[in-house]
């Protein structure tokens, strides 16, 4: 990847993207795809990876088979001890490459390296985390009864499926796919179209420690034929589990078409948050968290506040420590510039999307400021 960052010129070349980004992992093989798509830079629109594999239902079947194949020796032919020493290595892995991952995230979803420095630290934490846990994840006897004993015990479903967003694209993959390899299940991915490069760099560097070929499998697709890998994901017999994050209208399909083969579900899904300023807050303390809630990846996460419930006693002074901290300390720009502290809506279109809202504002509302 070459890139020119205004009056900072950046030029990386990542040794973590096999083929340069234009091949995805199925079963322990770098595949071509039929067609491809491109990856762009959100803040300028320009062109960062070309002909990444626009994969469909056909290549998906592919991947739940191998995934599907290498089950039972990944989940009976290793003890959850050999897991966890993969783990292990894959989450050092991802900890010596934090700089070169933290600019590729930043390249392809916007987010200022700060933030994506942090997010891979985040992300690998859940690699060591499941590699401490996946040891313990044993069942037990209860002895409650006086006349018997029950026994549990804890076994991996079978090959998950996982479909992640763009504004955590390490961190979604990581926790996700953690957990089941963790316990013996393998995965079929399915990434973000706007951020797929990040998905393929984990996967080269899980490939790189030693995961053998079937137990983590990467499916690329553009928007387009992303609705037909949902629903081969969905509708496979194979796949026993499906893990989602992202909005609601897509949470709410995906329920639907996995009701037919009784697939266990896991939807984190989009939410409406408020942020409440009472009566006795502390307003300059109150408008500092305020600022992380609201601006973290440019308010583009679940969990960012969508409305603030003020009290009339602290209305005025957190109003006006809310108009300071955005005057001085938000920098909109590109994601490598080192002064960014804002960066770009990762497409044209949520761009769009925030113009109705503003305008919607500027018709109904009987203040707007700007800075």
């Amino acid at each position: 990847l070459a890139y020119r960052l205004g009056r900072y010129p950046v030029r990386m070349t990542s040794t973590l993207l096999r083929d340069g980004g234009k091949t995805t992992l199925i079963n322990g093989e770098w595949k071509c795809g039929k067609s491809g798509f491109n990856v762009k830079d959100p803040a300028t629109g320009d062109v960062l990876v070309e002909n990444v594999p626009d994969m469909g239902e056909e290549e998906t079947e592919v991947a739940i088979a191998a995934a599907n194949n290498a089950f039972e020796s990944w989940c009976w032919g290793t003890s959850a001890r050999e897991r966890s020493r993969f783990l292990r290595r894959w989450f050092e892995a991802v900890l010596n490459s934090t700089e070169e991952l933290a600019q590729l995230m930043s390249l392809e979803c916007g987010k200022p390296l700060a933030e994506a420095r942090a997010e891979v630290v985040y992300g690998a934490s859940f690699l060591e985390w499941f590699a401490e846990e996946g040891p313990r994840a044993v069942g037990g006897i209860d002895t409650g009864a006086s006349d018997r004993r029950l026994i549990t015990t804890k076994r991996a479903v079978g090959v998950a499926s996982c479909i992640t967003p763009w504004n955590f694209p390490l961190a979604m993959i990581t926790r996700k796919c953690g957990a089941a390899i963790a316990v013996g299940c393998t995965v079929v991915v399915k990434p973000s179209e706007e951020t797929p490069l990040t998905a393929l760099a984990l996967a080269r560097l899980a490939q790189d420690v030693g995961l053998p070929p079937g137990v983590l499998n990467i499916i690329t697709a553009s928007r387009q034929s992303t609705p037909t890998i949902g629903a081969a994901l969905c509708a496979s017999p194979i796949v026993r589990t499906l893990s989602f994050t992202g909005s609601t209208v897509v949470g709410k399909k995906l329920y639907a078409q996995c009701s037919n083969s009784v697939k266990k579900l896991g939807l984190e899904l989009g939410g409406n948050a408020p942020f409440l300023v009472l009566s006795d807050a502390d307003a300059e303390f109150a408008a500092d968290l305020a600022m992380t809630t609201k601006f973290r990846n440019a308010g583009q996460t679940c969990v960012c506040a969508d409305r603030f419930l003020v009290h009339d006693n602290v209305f005025d002074h957190f109003l006006m420590a809310i108009k300071d901290r955005i005057s001085t300390k938000l920098k909109l720009g590109r994601g490598l510039d080192p002064t960014t502290t804002l960066g770009p809506l990762i497409t044209a279109e949520a761009a769009e999307r925030i113009r109705d809202v503003i305008d919607e504002a500027r018709s109904t509302a009987e203040a707007v400021w700007s800075p």
